[in-house]
């Protein structure tokens, strides 16, 4: 195991390669992917290129650190960003069930597409479904590709309790409308009329009693509804799931890991490298956010608490004392994030790495994303 240092994750590079289309921010939740992101997108713009920037963060941090009031499914330009090189910047949040109702709307009759949206069984597998958000995070990125608007997107992906559920989550959504289930909930309104009858009579009317008992009539009759209605799309979510994942695969698209120093963290930033390489998808590097720094060379962590012993013992100069333990507790803190990231870039030895120092303001502005933005940029 190579136990050197990191190849330097070179940030502006990325940004100002014209090929470069796609940047997918990844890593587990709390480490600073909407900061990153956000950060990412807004050096693009000021650099020249036209980017958008597409969040699932909930909290609506991105849209305060924007400068707007508020973000949807819509992309919004954002003010105030330098555009001397002729760049821009918008950004916008995903509303997983404004996405599927556009999807219905677009790839369905006007009728059929009434007979889904006013489903029950819709409403709530459009709104609160697993897999649904990150599905339809995928969509709204092969949307936003094709308009072609653009020539930089960049994507926070969903905060994941399982690491890749952004990946994994168009086969997830494809085997569930094509599994068996789903399939023989279909079959009264594929078969019809007497076909339907002889066919429950050998024996699928079993079935849909026992689920008729576990599910009740009417969320049953609503399910099956809902797929007769849906039958004729099935391929195409396949299909345009399929698309999107050949996009993330091709050179035009680059997936930065985002991590923080904690143990956790580190694991789940492992685990994304891995997965990124078995699946051929592109990384182009790894973000450790968050790093305590031991600051220019002084005093070592035992020669400060020494001193501050001194000083102690003396019962003078309590602030000194007082500022010598603090340096002392943050050499500490830096060591254990240098240890641990040290491990994680010894077990990955090809990924490039940037640093970003933990800082001590709140990131709610265009100046703290710039902030944000320079630290990533900057050579160790």
């Amino acid at each position: 195991m190579s136990t050197g240092p990191a190849a330097h994750f070179d940030v502006d590079r990325l940004l100002r390669d014209a090929r470069a289309r796609i940047i997918v921010c990844c890593g587990s939740g709390g480490v600073g992917k909407t900061t990153t992101a956000a950060a990412l997108a807004l050096r693009a713009a000021e650099q020249g290129r036209s980017v958008v920037v597409l969040t699932i963060d909930p909290a609506r941090r991105l849209a305060q650190s924007l400068g707007l009031s508020e973000l949807d499914n819509t992309p919004r330009p954002v003010a105030g960003i330098d555009d001397a090189r002729g760049g821009r910047l918008d950004a916008m949040m995903l509303d997983m069930k404004r996405t599927f109702d556009e999807i219905l709307e677009a790839h369905a009759t006007p009728e059929k597409a009434r007979q889904i949206l006013a489903n029950p069984f819709y409403q709530a597998l459009s709104s609160s479904f697993a897999g649904t958000q990150e599905y339809m995070a995928m969509e709204k990125l092969g949307q936003l590709r094709a308009r072609d608007t653009w020539d930089l997107i960049v994507v926070d992906t969903p905060p994941s309790r399982s690491a890749l559920d952004f990946l994994d989550a168009p086969e997830r959504l494809g085997s569930f409308l094509d599994g068996r289930l789903i399939r023989l909930l279909a079959m009264p309104a594929r078969a019809g009329g007497r076909a339907y009858v002889r066919m429950f009579q050998a024996g699928v009317g079993a079935v849909t009693g026992a689920l008729t008992r576990i599910l009740g009539g009417e969320l049953l009759r609503d399910v099956q509804t809902f797929v007769a209605a849906l039958d004729t799309m099935f391929g195409g979510f396949r299909e345009r799931a399929e698309q999107t994942y050949a996009l993330l695969k091709r050179p035009e698209t680059a997936f930065v890991v985002v991590s923080t120093p904690e143990l956790d963290a580190l694991r789940e930033a492992s685990y994304f490298v891995e997965r990124l390489g078995g699946d051929a998808m592109p990384l182009a590097g790894l973000v450790l956010n968050r790093m305590h720094q031991g600051g220019p060379d002084g005093l070592s962590e035992p020669e400060a608490t020494a001193a501050a012993d001194r000083l102690d013992a003396t019962r003078e100069h309590r602030l000194t004392a007082s500022l010598l333990r603090l340096h002392a507790a943050n050499l500490s803190l830096a060591a254990h994030d240098a240890h641990r990231a040290a491990r994680l870039t010894a077990a990955h030895p090809t990924v490039p790495v940037t640093q970003v120092p933990a800082l001590s303001i709140d990131v709610n502005d265009l100046g703290g994303l710039r902030r944000i933005a320079v630290e990533l940029v900057a050579r160790p």
